[in-house]
């Protein structure tokens, strides 16, 4: 039996966007259906797939979106301003008391909007935060620490939390800067990591596999996914160039944003002969590339702890696969690695560290390190995930004081 609140998810990422954000929105969004009226108030325009639409899912609203590319970060600003602004509008429309929002981190202006609308309609709201801002712009070196910006920010942010009545952290290490903010108490603060989408199992190395073709090297190490201002594409390609007299490691990279076009510009200039592009891979192949690879690496920039959790991470696991991650070891996935066995974790900025890294791993012949990652993305399980946003939902649907009283 559904209750009388329903629920709207807002969210600027939403399917047909092929984006991870929208895919976890989606599945959010398609749970809670099952029991409460779901709203999606989306930016992302185009048809649904089949599986989305129909009785006892979301009924979608359209917001009007324009998203520019991440480097060009005036228009992109003027962007997420405008649909953060026209989301607000509609939510004043939607939203009535006893009603609950969800949103997200992306674009990182929504969030203020959603928590002004539900307070001012009477509404409860909860926070998924993938990024903290502005922390994740003074780590990539576009903000500085104390700047005008930053401070009202972190401003903003305090006004914010004070109204949110949940905050879901997908990394452990996010509760102590979270907890710095004067609105912020630890009873809103909810651990739901996000989960793989591929079922775990390890997949074995073959040669015929497609994307192994390309490279008759022995031991290949992969990178994938958005890189964005948060990730380090300077560290791989110098760790590339470290290891190029080493004929039987190779790299093989595949993904997008600004990250992987200073790959590209790197690599135009180097040539290194161990270094080889892959075209965007889509998801029907998502499982075949992942499984390419001995080793994969994910490499972040300094201070990444509390501000910023790879989901892709978890999908690298569920393939059998070791990692090596770059940075500090209280980030999430650092201690994720280190308490499962799961691969290396090296410093920030040291090449020569995650060079050696991979030298080490393209000796070492640990089947057991295959087993571990299988058995952590084991764990990491949509089913539980979303069982813990029903669980949130329906514990703010019935009482508007959850925050004040766990």
């Amino acid at each position: 039996m559904q209750s009388k609140g329903k629920i709207v998810v807002a969210s600027q990422h939403y399917p047909p966007d092929p984006s991870t954000t929208a895919s976890i929105m989606a599945e959010i969004a398609c749970r809670v259906a099952g029991d409460h009226e779901v709203v999606v108030l989306s930016g992302s325009p185009g048809a649904l797939p089949a599986s989305q639409v129909g009785p006892g899912k979301p009924r979608i609203v359209a917001v009007k979106n324009r998203m520019a590319g991440k480097a060009a970060l005036v228009r992109r600003g003027v962007s997420e301003l405008l649909f953060a602004g026209r989301t607000f509008v509609a939510l004043i429309r939607e939203l009535r008391a006893g009603d609950v929002v969800l949103t997200v981190t992306a674009p990182f202006m929504l969030p203020y909007a959603v928590a002004a609308a539900a307070r001012l309609r009477g509404a409860r709201s909860a926070l998924i935060m993938h990024d903290l801002f502005p922390d994740v712009l003074v780590m990539a070196g576009l903000l500085r620490p104390s700047s005008f910006v930053t401070r009202t920010m972190r401003f903003a942010n305090s006004l914010m939390f004070r109204a949110l009545n949940a905050v879901i952290t997908i990394g452990r290490d996010a509760e102590r800067p979270l907890l710095s903010y004067s609105g912020m108490t630890r009873n809103k603060i909810r651990f739901i990591p996000n989960w793989a989408t591929l079922v775990p199992a390890a997949r074995p190395l073959t040669s015929d596999n497609p994307f192994r073709k390309a490279t008759p090297a022995r031991f290949i190490v992969g990178l994938s996914g958005n890189l964005g201002f948060t990730h380090d594409p300077e560290i791989v390609f110098e760790a590339a160039r470290l290891l190029k007299d080493e004929a039987d490691i190779h790299f093989l990279l595949s993904g997008w944003g600004i990250g992987f076009e200073r790959l590209k510009q790197l690599q135009a200039e180097a040539n290194l002969p161990n270094v080889t592009f892959v075209a965007r891979v889509e998801d029907a192949e998502l499982e075949a590339f992942l499984a390419s690879a001995n080793l994969w690496i994910i490499p972040y920039r300094k201070d990444v702890a509390g501000v910023s959790v790879p989901s892709r991470f978890y999908n690298l696991l569920a393939v059998g696969r070791p990692v090596v991650l770059v940075s500090e070891p209280e980030a999430e996935a650092a201690l994720t690695v280190v308490e499962n066995g799961l691969g290396w974790v090296v410093t920030p900025g040291r090449a020569d560290q995650l060079a050696e890294a991979i030298r080490t791993a393209s000796r070492s012949d640990d089947g057991a390190m295959a087993a571990r990652a299988v058995k952590a993305a084991a764990k990491f399980d949509r089913t539980v995930a979303m069982n813990a946003y029903a669980g949130l939902i329906d514990e703010l649907l019935r009482n508007p004081d959850l925050a004040e009283q766990r």
